[in-house]
């Protein structure tokens, strides 16, 4: 991400961003299992970098939805590529039956993750 001017952290947000435009940073946050304090930081270096906009929350103008600008698809699509190019070479040692058992594994340990994250933050 480096090569991009991008954080693994902003890559991250703007990847969420792209599939479901309009969060909040406190969505992004649980999104991105950091606090929501860390994503204020993450979401104010990405925006005065003109990756994001923000507007407020018709029915409540405290939050602010956040949505990727031009910039931001393009560095974003910059970086899919990169990315790509990393995930095929890693799974190339890999048979088709590996690659679906890492990724049932990957999927388990997010779930799992998520549950974790939900229940520190009931505490």
């Amino acid at each position: 991400m480096r090569q991009f001017g991008l954080t693994t952290a902003q890559y991250a947000v703007l990847s969420v961003l792209a599939r479901r435009g309009g969060l909040s940073s406190a969505q992004l946050a649980r999104r991105a299992f950091v606090t929501p304090q860390a994503m204020n930081q993450i979401v104010a270096q990405i925006e005065a970098e003109a990756l994001i906009t923000r507007a407020p929350d018709p029915a409540n103008e405290r939050i602010l939805r956040a949505s990727l600008t031009r910039e931001g698809e393009r560095r974003l699509t910059a970086c899919e590529a990169a990315v790509d190019v990393i995930k095929t070479r890693i799974l190339h040692a890999l048979d088709e039956e590996a690659v679906e058992r890492l990724r049932e594994g990957l999927l388990a340990c997010s779930v799992e993750l998520h549950g974790l994250m939900e229940s520190a933050g009931s505490k």
